[in-house]
C-alpha cells in the first residue's frame, strides 16, 4: 500500500516564515511536495485529522498543525535527527474509515522499526493505534495517561468507551495495560476493581505525584502509549473539551514524555483531545504539546539499552527469600540507574518469555532485601502462572 494516497501535505504557512538553522523544522523532512521516505526515519509525524464522531471534539481535527507551529519553532535537540512529518491522514468518509487509515498507517511503520507520534483526534484513535499491533503476533503492554478510565458503556461518546473496547477485543493480544493519573472522583469504582481483577495497573494522580521516579518502570513495560490531553490541568493546557481544574502539570507531562522516549521498548505514542477552538490567545496548549514531545524525542535519542541481560551492560543481583521463590534475580544497567527483575514463566508458554523480565524500581530491590515480595514481582507472576 502506498501511504503517500493517505496523507495530505503540510500547510506552507507553517513553516514558511522559519530562517534559523538549528530549529527543529530545519532538521527534519517534511511532506510538502514530495512524501518522505519514511521506511528508513527513525520516527514519523503523523496528524489526523479527523473530527470525530461527537460534535464536542470537532476542533480536535486542527490539532496537528497548531502544534506544528509551536514544534517547528523549537531548537533541534540531542542526536542526529532522523525524522520525518508525513503531513496528516485525510478525513475520510467516517471515523470508522479513518481507524483503519490511522491502523495501517501505524502498522506499517512500526513495522519497518519507524516509530509513530500520532497527534489530534479524539481518545478512542487509541483504540485504532492498539489494532495496528493485531497482525504482529505478540502479546503487547499498553500505557493510557488519562484523568477518566474510558471504560463506559456502547451508550456513551466513543471516546469514552475505547478501553473497553481494548480489553474486550478478539484476538486478545494485550499482555498488560497500565492507566496513569486518573482521578478518583472522575472514575467508577468497580472500573477500578476490573482492572484490577484483570492484574492491570491504576495510578492515581496523587500516587504520580507523590513519586513520579516510581512511574518510570510502569512506562518502561510500555509497547505504545496514548495520552489523552484532558490529563493535564486546565491551567497548563486549557485546549481539551474535558479539561480539568486539577491533573497533571506540564512540567509533569513532559518528564512522563520523557520516560516513554528513552522507553527503547515503545514503539507507538499518540496525543489526543487537543482541541484548538479552546486553546487561549497565546496558544498555550500548542506549547505544552510542542515542549512533550520535544522531550519525548530528546529522550528516544537517548535510548541505550540492549536489553541482553547476559551482557556486561548490566549487573547481576540474587537475593535470597524467606518464602518461595527461594531467590529473586535483579539486574541494572551499568549505563543509566535502571533496574529490572526477573519471573520465572511456569506456564512453559513461549509467548511470554518476552515479558519475563519486568521493569522495576530500586525500592523493589531494597524490599526483596527485607525479605518481601515486591507487588510488581506478585502481579507479573499471577499473569503469567
Amino acid at each position: 500500500m502506498d501511504l503517500r494516497l493517505f496523507f495530505s501535505p503540510v500547510p506552507e504557512e507553517i513553516f514558511s516564515d522559519i530562517k534559523k538553522q538549528g530549529s527543529f523544522y530545519k532538521n527534519i523532512k517534511v511532506y510538502q511536495e514530495k512524501f518522505p521516505d519514511y521506511k528508513s526515519a527513525d520516527i514519523a509525524l503523523i496528524g489526523i485529522s479527523d473530527k470525530g464522531s461527537n460534535d464536542e471534539n470537532a476542533g480536535t481535527a486542527g490539532g496537528a498543525d497548531a502544534l506544528r507551529k509551536k514544534l517547528y519553532r523549537l531548537s533541534k535537540g540531542s542526536g542526529a535527527y532522523n525524522i520525518v512529518d508525513l503531513g496528516n491522514i485525510s478525513e475520510a468518509i467516517d471515523t470508522e474509515q479513518t481507524f483503519g487509515r490511522v491502523q495501517e498507517v501505524c502498522h506499517a511503520c512500526i513495522e519497518n522499526n519507524v516509530l509513530p507520534i500520532l497527534i489530534g483526534g479524539s481518545h478512542d484513535m487509541g483504540f485504532a493505534q492498539y489494532l495496528a499491533y493485531e497482525e504482529m503476533e505478540k502479546l503487547i503492554s499498553v500505557l493510557n495517561v488519562d484523568a477518566f478510565l474510558d471504560m463506559e458503556d456502547k451508550d456513551s461518546p466513543a471516546n469514552q468507551q475505547h478501553v473497553q473496547k481494548m480489553l474486550m477485543h478478539q484476538p486478545n493480544y494485550l499482555f498488560n495495560y497500565s492507566h496513569l493519573a486518573y482521578q478518583t472522583y472522575l472514575v467508577n469504582p468497580q472500573a477500578i476493581n476490573t482492572l484490577e481483577k484483570l492484574y492491570f495497573e491504576a495510578h492515581r494522580i496523587g500516587a504520580l505525584r507523590h513519586d513520579i521516579k516510581e512511574m518510570e518502570p510502569v512506562i518502561r513495560q510500555a509497547d505504545m502509549m496514548s495520552f489523552d490531553l484532558s490529563a493535564i490541568k486546565s491551567s497548563d493546557f486549557p485546549a481539551s473539551a474535558q479539561a480539568q481544574p486539577f491533573g497533571l502539570t506540564g512540567e509533569e507531562a513532559c518528564q512522563l514524555c520523557w520516560y516513554a522516549g528513552i522507553n527503547e521498548k515503545l514503539s507507538a505514542v499518540g496525543f489526543y483531545e487537543f482541541d484548538v477552538t479552546k486553546d487561549d490567545e497565546s496558544n498555550k496548549s500548542a506549547a505544552v504539546l510542542a515542549t512533550m514531545i520535544w522531550y519525548f524525542i530528546e529522550g528516544f535519542y537517548h535510548r541505550k539499552e540492549s536489553r541482553d541481560f547476559r551482557s556486561n551492560d548490566y549487573m547481576k543481583y540474587v537475593v535470597s527469600m524467606p518464602m518461595e521463590p527461594e531467590i529473586l534475580t535483579f539486574y541494572k544497567s551499568n549505563f543509566i540507574d535502571k533496574w529490572w527483575m526477573e519471573v520465572p514463566n511456569p506456564s512453559g508458554n513461549n509467548r511470554f518469555n518476552r515479558n519475563s523480565i519486568v521493569p522495576c524500581s530500586y525500592s523493589d530491590y531494597q524490599q526483596a532485601l527485607k525479605g518481601e515480595l515486591p507487588e510488581r514481582w506478585i502481579v507479573m507472576h499471577s499473569k503469567l502462572f
